[in-house]
């Protein structure tokens, strides 16, 4: 019997099959599922003609190039990568990260994921991959004090987004990690670094677009306090505002402690140009409780077509 969770098409699919198919490809070894399925593909590769591939070029959302200049892209990357502060590395991630990389650490459904025949996942989040290389570079003892890596990736995911949104776009991301030293300071030194940095990048960028970060405090007193006597005041000349939004409950469940969200205006409407928040992922990754994750990203498209509106994006 074919068990509860599936969907209508699974259903049909593994109906379709003899009964102990399910059973016997689950029970496979991971490298003899790889060997059965590269077969199949191969198979399959070697049916297809020329034209069918021009069709799937022209139909396919997965494969369909990017809208937009890339030469105003990387010029805006180019910045993004400028005003870095120095004691955060660059990371060129892979096209792929590990099976389970993010179903292991965060809620979500694997159905989101673009998965290979192999044992790996397309990346769907920079984020996610970066904790796992701020894990295990606090693993090895590098960064003792703390593990500050940023990227800048194109993403590809698997859900259907509204009109006119594609299903790869390239995302600049940040992961902190550092071990819990009590009473939110960690905590507030992490939020203070990725805060500072997205002002002076929205300050460069898009300082006409009226350009806000917002942050939810997420059932934690102690680092209420920290932003109120730390954080806050430490960002105060930072030329672009940060606004509490106490309301928000997107993120509830995949957040911790605080969740960011980063905002601006585009030809007179509201845009969310980026998103972030604690998580648990290092904590997870390396088994240790006292580590601490802060995540934040923007979309380099949305930020790129908001540069085109305001001043000369060229780093110099």
């Amino acid at each position: 019997m074919i068990g509860d969770g599936l969907s209508n098409a699974e259903r049909r699919v593994w109906a379709a099959l003899p009964g102990d198919v399910r059973e016997t490809l689950e029970a496979l070894p991971a490298a003899d599922l790889t060997t059965l399925l590269l077969s199949l593909a191969r198979t399959r590769a070697a049916r297809v003609r020329p034209a069918e591939v021009l069709r799937r070029w022209r139909e396919d959302r997965f494969v369909r190039p990017a809208d937009g200049d890339p030469r105003a892209s990387a010029a805006v990357q180019a910045l993004l990568w400028e005003l870095l502060p120095a004691e955060v590395a660059g990371v060129e991630l892979s096209p792929v990260a590990p099976l389970g990389t993010c179903a292991a650490v965060s809620p979500g459904s694997q159905d989101r994921i673009v998965t290979t025949i192999r044992p790996v996942e397309v990346v769907s989040d920079p984020t996610n991959a970066l904790a796992v290389e701020a894990a295990d570079r606090r693993r090895r003892g590098d960064g003792r004090g703390a593990v500050h890596l940023a990227a800048s990736h194109r993403v590809l995911r698997a859900q259907r987004f509204g009109a006119g949104m594609q299903a790869h776009f390239r995302l600049f991301a940040l992961v902190s990690s550092a071990r819990d030293t009590g009473s939110g300071r960690t905590e507030a030194r992490l939020l203070t670094l990725h805060l500072a940095y997205w002002q002076r990048v929205l300050a460069r960028l898009a300082p006409s677009a009226a350009p806000t970060l917002r942050f939810t405090v997420l059932d934690s007193p102690v680092l209420r306090e920290r932003l109120d006597d730390t954080v806050l005041p430490a960002l105060a000349a930072g030329g672009v505002p940060l606004t509490e939004e106490p309301d928000r409950t997107r993120g509830r469940g995949y957040y911790v402690d605080a969740a960011l969200r980063i905002t601006a205006t585009h030809s007179g409407e509201p845009v969310d140009l980026g998103d972030g928040g604690f998580t648990t992922w290092t904590a997870q990754l390396t088994n240790d409780a006292k580590e601490r994750c802060l995540t934040s990203c923007v979309s380099v498209d949305r930020l790129t077509a908001l540069a085109a509106e305001g001043p000369d994006t060229h780093a110099g």
